[in-house]
């Protein structure tokens, strides 16, 4: 009976969910604060689709967990990031298949995201890309034109896919792309408008792409997106041991650089991800993978100023639309796919400033009704859920 009733809540979530129509969000910087939609408030669900851990990853038990947990912390949205591989940096062609059979995948996927929103969660579908042989996907180059025009329909026809199932599941969000640094900074950047077109076409929601923190300024292509995210691993100070009012002073830097973009493109920001690891000084390079390090002390409070003095800047500025924060894992006991000291906040001091982050209202929310609250209290019983 139980698994009759969770099956009937799926599907009641599935068929109440619906991508949210661009035209909900008005073509402005302020556009998300006057939609109506509430801030982001949102976590990033890793997926695990290794064969070392059978039935672990999207869609199963352990994923509905992970998911009450993170709506449980206060979240709104959830990130889904199933991932297409490429052999090195000079592909042409996408393989549709990371590590679970794609056609498996598929069906995993859509199962988390049904379970999302019978949890009453929105998503945001991220499509990405795994280097086999190492190297970051940001510094892709085919080669010469015809290489690139290879991979340019390769590239579509991955995205297409994810764009249907995102369609065809209510999704309310979807990334046309993740750090592609070489494509849409550069003059190849037409050919990514036209597959950002082509989307439009099978998928009716809401468009965002997740540029890297220092090139957004120079991605071409934002005039076609409804949101424009940033991965925002920015640094906040340059010296280790620096105190929060300097953090803090070093967020106000980046929220500034972020309203400018906005008002320069006419569109909302959001951080598609944004994290520290938990060690010390975490931000003065928060880009750094934590599977690289060894010997590292863990640091729960390092972590947790940077994320105060990155958040506390962004509360009331009224051209954000949100965040997610990188991140949980699809199977919240899993503690196989990320050291002690990497980016996750589960458990963590930083789960705190998180929660209260997720009960204040933003900007994002629209106007604040008067003689009530800026924030509910929420920083308490930490891994408790």
């Amino acid at each position: 009976m139980r698994e009759l009733a969770l099956a009937l809540t799926l599907v009641a979530g599935a068929a109440s969910a619906a991508p949210l129509e661009r035209g909900k969000v008005p073509p402005r910087a302020t556009g998300w604060q006057e939609s109506g939609l509430g801030a982001v408030r949102g976590v990033t669900i890793g997926p695990i689709e290794s064969a070392l851990h059978p039935d672990k990853g999207y869609g199963s038990a352990a994923c509905a967990e992970s998911l009450s947990e993170a709506r449980r912390m206060g979240a709104t949205w959830v990130s889904l990031t199933p991932f297409g591989r490429v052999w090195d940096l000079a592909p042409t062609g996408v393989s549709p298949t990371f590590e679970l059979d794609h056609a498996e995948n598929r069906v995993a996927v859509r199962r988390a995201i049904e379970q999302a929103h019978a949890q009453g969660l929105k998503v945001l579908l991220v499509p990405h890309l795994w280097v086999e042989t190492g190297g970051w996907r940001a510094l892709i180059d085919p080669g010469d034109d015809a290489r690139w025009a290879l991979w340019a329909a390769s590239y579509r026809e991955f995205l297409l896919g994810w764009a249907r199932l995102a369609a065809d599941t209510g999704v309310e969000m979807l990334s046309v792309g993740v750090e592609l640094r070489s494509w849409v900074t550069t003059s190849r950047a037409p050919s990514f408008t036209a597959i950002v077109r082509d989307v439009r076409g099978v998928y009716p929601g809401l468009l965002t792409y997740a540029a890297n923190w220092d090139d957004a300024d120079r991605t071409v292509i934002l005039g076609e997106l409804d949101v424009i995210g940033i991965n925002a691993f920015f640094p906040l100070a340059q010296r280790e041991g620096a105190p929060r009012a300097e953090l803090m002073q070093g967020g106000r830097d980046v929220a500034n650089r972020l309203a400018a973009l906005a008002k320069s493109w006419d569109k909302p920001v959001m951080f598609t991800e944004f994290g520290y690891t938990t060690r010390p000084n975490p931000a003065i390079k928060p880009w750094e993978w934590p599977d690289g390090m060894s010997n590292v002390v863990v640091d729960e409070l390092a972590q947790a100023e940077a994320y105060y003095a990155l958040l506390s800047a962004f509360v009331d500025e009224p051209t954000f639309a949100g965040f997610f924060v990188w991140r949980l894992y699809a199977d919240p006991h899993d503690m196989s796919q990320e050291a002690e000291w990497g980016f996750s906040p589960r458990g963590k001091v930083a789960e705190l400033v998180l929660r209260d982050a997720f009960a204040a209202h933003w900007g994002g929310d629209g106007p604040r009704a008067l003689a009530t609250s800026t924030v509910r209290p929420s920083a308490e019983h930490i891994g408790r859920y």
